[in-house]
């Protein structure tokens, strides 16, 4: 298999998915069932059932305001989770995707201040440094064959405590016009504009992931390294390039998180971790590698965010909701290991 010509690139990688769908068929259940369906769905089941609860104990809940509030909060997360979907679509996962997150703003941020750049220039600059740190997590994963639960928390490690020697502690607050006004503009009677770079993002990644040779090559990757190697697929610079693509969704929610905040914290982006990880597996994303799709990070994340806005709006002590949060990924979890062994 020599040649490497553009009509031949797509059919090893379909012969290399269709390698990964035979275990799958051997199995015999069946898919098109209601148990299929339900497990394929659950997330958008307990969102509307999540919504309709919260409606009933406060009809605060559905008003606009409240509507408005979580499609901000739901944003950055956003962001987040299809950064984070990324390596478990290869069967990996990246730790450091938060803590990346804040360190990229703060360079930008200090960049700003120090150099005196433009807004742009610093949104810039913490993107590329984001986007770096993805590619260099790949290098470590691939040509120093790392594991990358381990090194992705090394490096969250080294991130949170370069962030805090770079802050001093303080919060940085001088970021410019310019830098906050995606975060705080707002049209039609305060409707946000920046959850549209999280629908953006969602239409892109999705192309990415379902129209081109890069997409279908991450599936096969997942779902059986083994098989996309012997089908011509380059499988390390794949997972390189997954990792890139991670670190560059992370710094742009790092700059849209400062944007909101109007503020870089000493901190910023480590309260996200959990939900960074759960929005992706409570959505159908496979811990498992292969599985998964845009679709359902959207539900995940915004079923993860109805329950943090509603649970403050029922008054639940905000204590109780990291315990909620893992124990949501703890189902989903689970749900996905059911899922694998009946439907493969």
């Amino acid at each position: 298999m020599t040649s490497r010509g553009t009509g031949e690139t797509p059919m090893t990688e379909a012969t290399a998915l269709g390698a990964t769908r035979q275990s799958s068929k051997a199995k015999g259940s069946d898919t098109s069932s209601p148990v299929a369906w339900v497990l394929q769905n659950v997330v958008w089941i307990w969102l509307v059932a999540l919504i309709v609860l919260f409606g009933l104990f406060n009809e605060f809940f559905f008003t606009v305001f409240n509507l408005q509030n979580i499609l901000v909060q739901a944003t950055v997360l956003g962001m987040l989770g299809l950064a984070m979907c990324l390596p478990l679509l290869v069967a990996e996962i990246d730790l450091s995707i938060p803590a990346n997150t804040g360190f990229s703003s703060a360079v930008g941020a200090l960049a700003m201040a120090q150099f005196g750049m433009p807004w742009w220039g610093g949104a810039f600059i913490g993107v590329g440094v984001a986007t770096a740190i993805g590619f260099f997590n790949g290098l470590c994963i691939t040509r120093l064959r790392m594991v990358s639960l381990i090194q992705t928390l090394s490096m969250m490690i080294i991130l949170q405590g370069a962030l805090l020697a770079m802050t001093r502690g303080r919060t940085l607050t001088q970021l410019g016009d310019g830098y906050v006004w995606i975060g705080q503009a707002t049209v039609a009677g305060g409707w946000p504009i920046m959850p549209l770079v999280f629908v953006a993002s969602i239409i892109g990644l999705g192309i990415v992931l379902t129209r081109t040779v890069f997409g279908r090559s991450i599936y096969a990757v997942g779902g059986n390294p083994t098989a996309s190697n012997s089908a011509g697929i380059r499988v390390d610079a794949v997972k390189i390039k997954t990792f890139t693509l991670a670190g560059f969704l992370a710094g742009i929610a790092g700059f849209l998180l400062a944007s909101w905040q109007m503020a870089i914290t000493s901190n910023q982006g480590d309260s996200f971790l959990l939900y960074a990880i759960a929005a992706p597996i409570i959505g159908g994303v496979s811990v498992f590698g292969g599985r998964g799709n845009v679709i359902g990070v959207l539900g995940g994340v915004l079923l993860l965010t109805v329950i943090q806005v509603g649970l403050a709006i029922v008054s639940v002590p905000s204590f109780y909701v990291g315990m909620i949060g893992g124990l949501m990924i703890f189902i989903a979890v689970a749900i996905d290991a059911f899922r694998v062994r009946m439907f493969g």
